[in-house]
């Protein structure tokens, strides 16, 4: 027996619609990724469909995905942060920085993700204290972040020793074929489960849906929302700190001007992927879907000679009308 057995035929019917809803926030979304594959595979040269191509788009798909992990949390509680490029250009200085001063790379790295951490939750802490939107918020942090990045790095780059840090995205050597794939992509894939098992299985997960349902009912209900909000920002910037090391072994330096743009990305995996900007909403699954689903037509356009142009107008689109299909859920639901 089940506790479905033991509900009011209204309460199988509600919890069999949850369900079904659950399924389809993946499902939608995986739908559209197969249907960009098959597309690209049909019209792209063949190229496109081969086994070291889908490797590349899996190692192009690890910085924005890992940063999208925490913008889900982030915006299943209703919020948003738009600081996420110039955290990970920041990052990338700090971990540079840190490797010139003779830092072992695990130190460098674990550096770089605590500075994502901090400036996560002084992102959080700006959003409760001053209680204004979190879209101003971040939006200010974006040009503190990034002016902070530049000078750090001297409106130019910070090199570093090479390091273990630089295989991290690398192709792998002959010798390592039997990983599939490099280490930054089963870290990343690592991190989705843990972030998926904070959302369904725990407190502060459940507490994250609720704020970003409805936060007046949160409250009453007993939940620390300022507590809460300070908590996903503090995820979000912990993962986006991840990204950053991620973003240093792609590049192999500390660049203050990397990724540029990159938080429209990492907001937009999450929107295609199925995670609602109005709050309460959103899965890992669906976002590193939409990751996938972004490469992929990165990928598909370059391999057919097109410009960037004809690249961010589809994705535009896609964008477009997923948050419209949301619209429309959320209109049928009311």
């Amino acid at each position: 027996m089940t506790a479905l057995d033991y509900a009011s035929p209204a309460d199988r019917v509600g919890g069999v619609a949850r369900g079904w809803n659950a399924w389809v926030h993946v499902l939608g979304p995986l739908l559209g990724l197969l249907t960009v594959y098959v597309l690209f595979a049909v019209i792209a040269p063949p190229s496109f469909s081969t086994a070291a191509n889908l490797v590349t788009v899996l190692r192009q798909t690890a910085i924005v995905a890992t940063a999208a992990l925490g913008m889900t949390v982030i915006i299943v509680s209703g919020g948003i942060d738009l600081s996420a490029g110039s955290m990970i250009a920041l990052v990338t200085v700090v971990v540079a920085w840190l490797l010139q001063l003779g830092a072992p790379p695990l130190v460098a790295a674990a550096g770089g993700i605590a500075v994502g951490g901090v400036l996560g939750a002084f992102n959080g802490s700006l959003v409760t204290l001053l209680r204004v939107g979190p879209f101003i918020v971040t939006l200010g942090t974006l040009l503190l972040l990034r002016g902070v990045a530049k000078e750090a790095a001297d409106n130019g780059t910070v090199l570093a020793p090479v390091t273990w840090l630089n295989e991290l995205l690398a192709s792998l050597p002959r010798g390592r074929r039997w990983m599939l794939v490099p280490p930054g992509v089963w870290l990343m894939l690592l991190l989705a489960l843990v972030v998926a098992g904070l959302l369904r299985y725990t407190r502060l997960g459940r507490h994250v849906f609720a704020v970003g349902s409805n936060e007046q009912t949160a409250r009453l209900c007993g939940v620390r929302v300022a507590g809460v909000k300070v908590g996903v920002y503090a995820i979000g910037g912990l993962l986006t700190g991840v990204a950053g090391v991620m973003q240093f072994s792609r590049l192999g330096i500390g660049d203050s001007t990397a990724a540029v743009g990159m938080e429209l990305d990492i907001i937009a995996a999450v929107v295609i992927g199925g995670g609602s900007l109005a709050g309460g909403q959103g899965s890992v699954a669906g976002t590193v879907i939409g990751a996938l689903i972004m490469t992929m037509i990165h990928s598909g356009c370059n391999q057919m000679g097109l410009s960037e142009g004809v690249r961010e107008i589809v994705t535009g689109s896609i964008i477009v009308l997923a948050v419209t299909l949301d619209r429309l859920r959320r209109r049928t639901r009311t």
